[in-house]
């Protein structure tokens, strides 16, 4: 993938984000949009080496619109600032968690699992980690996971895309209502989603190298992905 000119244009397009200046550069547009498409479908070959529920799945159905639906948002732009993909076998709404792809001037990340789930398959997760808390742990307590998304210390997970990784982006100040405050994981039991992240440079995307390491990112955080899409999977 040429990375450098797929963040050279995004840049330019943040600072001339109108209709007129997308139009006089549609061709270019054109081109990096065909590069990123490429790519995706690159790391589709990679991970259905090691996850082969997604082996049915085409780019364009992991790929998202690049124009802005501007109706109920104050931010008018008419185009987005990055180009996202995101790999998941029931599709790019489905509840359960799946692979994204972030590529954004100096915001270009890789993520694994899902972002929003009701309370009641939230419910039905923290009681698997309680039933199966020797497995639940073996997930997301590996020297896999914890390089690359667990920033768990004395202050706490950090809940915002900005951190250099993470895991989990929105949590509960408090243990969820009916769960023992007293688990001694009750960590766990205050997130709000599964999603885990790791930020990246704007150069990690450059050539063909980088399905190596994405490869090893989502290796690393697909044993907790495959433990909440098990419960998940029961409500779709």
């Amino acid at each position: 993938m040429d990375a450098n000119r797929i963040i050279t244009f995004l840049r330019q397009l943040m600072a001339n984000n109108n209709r007129p200046w997308f139009q006089a550069h549609k061709s270019e547009y054109d081109a990096v949009r065909a590069d990123f498409e490429h790519g995706v479908g690159q790391a589709l070959e990679r991970i259905v080496t090691f996850d082969p529920e997604i082996a049915h799945l085409q780019v364009k159905d992991c790929t998202y619109r690049f124009y802005r639906d501007t109706r109920f948002s104050p931010d008018k732009s008419p185009y987005k600032n990055h180009f996202g993909a995101y790999i998941d076998a029931k599709g790019k709404k489905a509840l359960r968690g799946g692979y994204y792809l972030h590529l954004e001037p100096d915001h270009c990340l890789v993520a694994v699992g899902n972002y929003w789930l009701p309370t009641n398959i939230l419910t039905s997760c923290r009681n698997e980690m309680m039933a199966n808390t020797a497995e639940w742990l073996k997930c997301v307590e590996s020297t896999a996971f914890q390089k690359y998304y667990a920033d768990y210390g004395s202050t706490g997970w950090k809940d915002s895309w900005d951190q250099p990784q993470g895991f989990g982006l929105e949590k509960l100040k408090t243990c969820p209502s009916g769960f023992p405050k007293d688990w001694p994981y009750v960590q766990y039991l205050r997130l709000k989603d599964y999603c885990a992240w790791h930020a990246v440079p704007d150069t990690f995307f450059e050539g063909d190298d980088w399905l190596n390491e994405m490869e090893q990112m989502f290796r690393a955080a697909k044993p907790m992905m495959d433990f909440m899409n098990a419960v998940i999977d029961d409500y779709e």
